[in-house]
């Protein structure tokens, strides 16, 4: 088998895949329960002789495909992972296609992620003589929330084999920041970990001309967001940075009254975990610090969201190589930094070693111009949808030949 044989596949498949993501998008599903998608992936994977099972907590969709490549040893086993769910907006996009379902659109480009996974397996179905391991395709709702990954998780999508998985990968596509089928992604911390906080601030309320007859909270909670500021820039090395963004402050019912309380919510990025957990206890801190210096106090809620996405190093090269081997160098760039969003892929990558990689897929000849990915203008080239499924099932022959041959 040469590398070529499992592009050549998935162009072949190709107007199938873009009529597949087509569909897809016109029918969005948001959450944990999306029974349209599950319903269109199973008819999509039908008749591909693979151990199909669904979620018992949430629509998800697990499919086993055993290769058939001898091997005396125990059988490698690689995940491939495609997230199925849209999101709360408006599309804006003018495309024959475009989202039936008021107020829920693809606007993150996992309808091109479903289309993509299933090329892989039927790009695999076709090389299965070639597939030293078998292949999980975890096919996962609600990774924009409330989390989909850590469910399948819990219900053995690592075991589905029948053995655990050895390694992982997933890829993204992007609206906008390159070129129209560049691919790009970094080793070591991809993504941040996502954390809500919650801080009631409470005082004692009175009338807005006596404010000494009281314990106002408002100018208390402006001080405490000023304060987080400072502590992320100066408690922190900028090598390893946290970054606090408050988002909503409320308080009070009319200009004359002191209210009890005062209410701050706030996104917290992290890039590692010592960080994370070490942000946690300094919020914890300055909140509560700032408060009793006058008088009142302050309840820190922090919901935990999504941990960081760390890359492994061998398995991003394996990656890499992949998508170079397949598309050229000119068509790889390196990522400088990490970025400040999060993903639940990291619940996976935290008990398997693996890789995320990005491809854009932007439809426009300026890419710094474009929509990104959750605007309700953001728009996907989905001719990039049989470069992912090629590189996906080129991912799980590669790696399994190589577990395969220790």
């Amino acid at each position: 088998m040469t590398v070529s044989a499992a592009l050549e596949a998935a162009r072949r498949h190709g107007p199938d895949l873009v009529d597949l993501r087509r569909r897809l998008h016109r029918v969005p599903e948001v959450g944990l329960h999306l029974p349209e998608t599950q319903a269109v992936v199973l008819e999509a994977l039908a008749g591909l002789d693979l151990e199909v099972t669904t979620g018992a907590g949430l629509s998800s969709v697990v499919a086993v495909m055993r290769g058939r490549a001898p091997h005396s040893g125990e059988r490698p086993v690689v995940l491939l992972r495609g997230d199925m769910d849209a999101l709360p907006v408006a599309e804006e996009v003018d495309v024959p296609y475009r989202s039936e379902r008021p107020g829920r659109m693809h606007a993150c480009g996992h309808d091109l992620h479903v289309a993509g996974l299933v090329g892989a397996a039927r790009v695999l179905a076709e090389l299965r003589d070639e597939l030293v391991g078998d292949v999980v395709l975890m096919f996962q709702p609600a990774e924009e929330g409330p989390g989909g990954a850590e469910p399948m998780i819990a219900e053995g999508v690592l075991e589905a084999a029948g053995r655990r998985v050895d390694a992982a990968y997933a890829v993204h596509v992007y609206a906008a920041d390159h070129p129209r089928g560049t691919w790009f992604g970094r080793p070591g911390t991809l993504m941040a970990a996502a954390d809500e906080v919650h801080v009631l601030v409470r005082g004692v309320g009175g009338h807005g001309s006596a404010p000494e007859r009281t314990r106002d909270p408002v100018p208390v909670a402006c001080e405490i967001v000023l304060a987080l500021q400072t502590a992320v820039t100066r408690r922190f090395s900028v090598w390893d940075p946290v970054v606090l963004t408050v988002g909503r402050v409320a308080a009070g019912t009319k200009d004359n009254i002191i209210p009890d309380d005062a209410a701050l919510e706030a996104t917290l990025r992290t890039f590692s975990a010592e960080h994370r957990e070490r942000a946690h206890a300094v919020v914890r801190e300055v909140a509560s610090g700032v408060a009793a210096a006058h008088g009142l106090s302050a309840e820190v809620t922090i919901a935990h969201g999504y941990p960081v996405t760390v890359n492994d190093d061998d398995e991003f090269a394996v990656a890499r190589g992949v998508v170079v081997d397949l598309f050229g160098e000119q068509r790889w760039a390196d990522m400088v930094n990490p970025e400040a969003g999060s993903e639940d892929m990291s619940f996976v990558l935290e008990q398997v070693p693996g890789a995320y990689l990005n491809v854009s897929a932007c439809v426009h000849a300026d890419h710094t111009l474009a929509a990104d990915n959750h605007s309700p203008r953001a728009a996907f080239d989905d001719s990039v949808v049989p470069d992912v499924a090629a590189a996906m099932a080129e991912m799980a022959l590669r790696r399994t030949r190589q577990l395969a041959s220790g």
